[in-house]
């Protein structure tokens, strides 16, 4: 059953039928009636089928018919008969009404639309009541005078906003909801979100009239019939919970390999799987000019890629057939998307403005961010100016980060790449594995009185990150003679945990936080990029969160077919999905990111090795693939065979800069020449008549043809800077959310590691106790675990 949802406002009436991707619009006004708005939509809608008809009307409704004119149409409205002039099955409930429907998540829910008047509705357990609060009375006049377009007009924005918090505040102590909504067209003026407030998606009315057929129930309509959840319109994201608790949380969606847009991929694959890259780019010139795109200091050539235009058009289409806009939107304004552990996804947040309003839970985070971001700098600033001084007096010269997966990568990854931009009078350091050589080597040659560990570990409970920890306290009291004073002079905090913290005898004053809507590969720009900022100072860290800014506004704002991450990822779902590229390799031509492959691998692999959907049906077809390289050329004398003439296709991701940050002679020119030829070699190869045109014997030919036809993209900037590095971060990033998306897999939780971690804790006391265990695991195990013991005592 498909059906057609009508929006009628004040200033235009929206159209959206089932499986059509964009809405449709057109002028209402004063003088639009009844008989006019059915005879446009008609005409508006003539190339859509559709069986039913869902019509959100501006006014008190009751089965089905309003009852009331509305304020800013024209008059007939009360005892039209909509289901003779569409012929079809009809239901009519309040705008506000279908809206709060389409936005409704669990428990209880207050929707207020500020909008033309003031629309509302209040839904209970997937009950929605339509509500009449625009005209109750308050102040001199009613609610809608002073919050509706009226009140914004006679009073000014900045007094209307405080208007808006009044009468939502009032409205939660008389109605005591479990959320407010707020949808409408001037929710956008809010700049901030009043408490226990979210904001409506206007996209979610058209939700609400599809749920209007489906298996929700509305007051004041006709009884509902069934419509199923993969009938709703392809270009609709719902990220909703079943029951009050968020425990189950599922997506209204098509399997991937049903959607349109991935048949019509398969099919395009058909006939296109033989051609060659050699004859695209001889059947067109400017292919290596046209199919680049440059945003935010980065240029990307994708021309030697194994597709057509036909190919982007068709990955652009499946893209929004996958919603991947409105995924963006749920993402970047604080919508509750890592699914399986009902939290917000917002590192962006960590560099957004300090002037701007990003909401969890009602709750503006921008504020938390920047007070964490101030102090980091004023510390920052201490311990480089040498204010800072150790336990003894001294001047602290070396810092270590103690941390694993994200509390690490990021941190020594971001030190390793801006090495340039460091304070080389201190010393840096960076310990995760709880290999105890870690440790040891990373302080063999330090004085612990200069000596300033960072502990990181949000929960202050990572069993390998307080191992070390714990080693760095011993450490460090040995030199003191045991005082535990010294702790706090040597120690500070990344955390959440201030008992814990505060128990290990770090001053909770020297404790940064941060969120649970942060995920640990996600977090190098929140406090646990202390060490970075340590490393390279306040002002550039900041410089790179403003290029990690910058490149978070290209991707949401710029058309898909120029957009850097949604390009990238859609050619990494092409290579991985439809050619059988089941691996990356990332080659940075620039030593200083010798370990920028190592942070992406847990970047991509633990958000998109997943095998199971968001709605937890297993997937039939490939995720996440296989990240991994060296930098510069060194990686030539090593895999690269493999690349050029093994088996396996691997596309690559060749990263270059214009500028050395070290010139010496001519060894940057010799840097890029390697970087243009392997990308050339890669996708023309060499033929069997080139290799005998050289006088190669013919016994030897075979061995020195190379297929070519080996995809590859080109990343250029101008030097490897702050901003430049943030930008890259955030490309990747961006790039494996695109991926997730369309994937349909949750990109921000990692179940994946719990099992092994929850396992050795089991196994660990069967290793230190003295009496031999009574050991329950498998054969294997078990006698490994003997093993072990036996010869450990040796």
């Amino acid at each position: 059953m498909n059906v057609l949802v009508i929006d009628i406002g004040g200033t235009h009436v929206k159209v959206l039928a089932s499986g059509e991707k964009e809405k449709r619009v057109f002028d209402s006004g004063p003088a639009l009636t009844p008989a006019k708005m059915v005879s446009q939509v008609q005409k508006l809608v003539s190339d859509w089928d559709y069986d039913v008809v869902s019509i959100g009307y501006p006014g008190p409704v009751l089965r089905d018919h309003p009852l009331r004119e509305p304020w800013n149409l024209d008059k007939g409205w009360v005892g039209f008969d909509f289901e003779k002039a569409f012929k079809k099955p009809v239901k009519v409930v309040n705008d506000a009404a279908m809206q709060a429907l389409g936005s409704y998540h669990s428990g209880r829910m207050l929707f207020l639309g500020l909008g033309t008047g003031l629309g509302s509705a209040f839904v209970v357990n997937g009950t929605v009541e339509p509500m009449e609060l625009a005209h109750l009375p308050y102040k001199k006049t009613t609610f809608e005078d002073y919050v509706g377009i009226r009140g914004l007009k006679k009073y000014g924005e900045k007094k209307w906003r405080r208007l808006v918090e009044d009468v939502v505040s009032r409205l939660i102590a008389a109605i005591e909801p479990d959320e407010v909504v707020l949808g409408g067209g001037n929710v956008k003026r809010l700049k901030e979100m009043p408490p226990r407030c979210r904001v409506g998606d206007n996209t979610n009315a058209f939700l609400g009239g599809f749920r209007l057929w489906e298996d929700a129930t509305v007051r004041g309509t006709a009884a509902s019939a069934q419509f199923p959840s993969d009938k709703l319109p392809e270009n609709l994201v719902e990220y909703r919970s079943e029951g009050e608790t968020g425990e189950t949380m599922k997506t209204n969606k098509k399997s991937l390999t049903n959607l349109k847009g991935w048949k019509a991929l398969e099919q395009h694959l058909k006939k296109t799987k033989d051609l060659h890259l050699r004859d695209l780019f001889a059947n067109d010139p400017k292919r290596g000019i046209r199919m680049t795109a440059e945003a935010a200091g980065l240029f990307l050539d994708y021309s030697k890629n194994r597709i057509t235009d036909e190919t982007l058009k068709l990955l652009c289409d499946l893209a929004e057939e996958s919603s991947l806009r409105a995924a963006m939107e749920a993402m970047f304004t604080g919508e509750k998307i890592n699914l399986t552990e009902n939290r917000a996804v917002l590192h962006t947040a960590l560099r957004a403005p300090r002037n701007a309003s990003i909401s969890v839970d009602g709750k503006n985070v921008v504020p938390e961010v920047h007070a964490v971001l101030d102090k980091m700098t004023a510390f920052a600033s201490r311990v480089r100016s040498g204010a800072w001084k150790g336990y003894s007096g001294k001047r602290i010269r070396n810092m270590v980060n103690i941390g694993i997966g994200g509390s690490d990568l990021g941190p020594v990854m971001a030190y390793e790449a801006l090495r340039d931009y460091s304070d080389r009078k201190l010393t840096f350091r960076f310990v995760s594995n709880v290999d105890s050589v870690d440790f040891v080597e990373a302080v063999r040659d330090l004085d612990p009185a200069e000596t300033l560990f960072i502990i990181s570990s949000k929960t202050f409970t990572t069993l390998e990150t307080m191992t070390n920890a714990q080693s760095a306290r011993a450490w460090l009291l040995k030199k003191f003679g045991g005082n535990t004073k010294a702790v706090a002079k040597h120690f500070v905090a990344v955390s959440t945990n201030a008992e814990k913290v505060s128990a290990f005898g770090i001053d909770t004053a020297n404790m940064f936080g941060f969120w649970d809507w942060v995920g640990g590969r996600y977090s190098m720009d929140s406090a646990i990029g202390l060490s970075t900022m340590l490393a390279i100072g306040p002002d550039n860290f900041r410089a790179m969160l403003s290029g990690f800014r910058e490149m978070d506004e290209h991707f949401r704002k710029t058309p898909f077919e120029k957009n850097l991450p949604v390009i990238m990822a859609l050619l990494a779902i092409w290579n991985n999905d439809f050619l059988g590229a089941h691996t990356v390799a990332v080659l940075p031509y620039e030593q200083y990111l010798k370990r920028f492959p190592a942070y992406l691998q847990q970047l991509t692999m633990e958000s998109n090795g997943k095998q199971l959907t968001l709605s937890g049906q297993k997937v039939n077809y490939q995720t996440g693939p296989i990240y991994w390289g060296e930098p510069g050329t060194n990686g030539q004398h090593s895999f690269y065979q493999l690349i050029h003439q093994g088996t396996r296709l691997i596309p690559c991701d060749f990263i270059a800069f214009v500028h050395s940050l070290a010139p010496l002679g001519a060894h940057h020119d010799m840097l890029l020449a390697n970087v243009f030829a392997q990308t050339e070699a890669l996708a023309f190869g060499k033929t069997a008549e080139e290799v005998k045109a050289e006088g190669t014997p013919d016994w030897l030919v075979p061995h020195r043809v190379f297929s070519g036809n080996r995809p590859s993209n080109t990343i250029m900037a101008e030097r490897l800077t702050p901003e430049i590095l943030g930008k890259l971060v955030a490309l990747y990033e961006h790039s494996v959310f695109t991926q997730g998306i369309i994937w349909q897999i949750d990109s921000f939780d990692q179940w994946g590691v719990e099992l092994g971690k929850a396992l050795a804790q089991k196994i660990l006391p069967e290793l230190e106790t003295e009496v031999p265990p009574k050991l329950k695991h498998d054969s294997s195990t078990n006698n490994l675990i003997r093993r072990y013991r036996k010869l450990k005592l040796k």
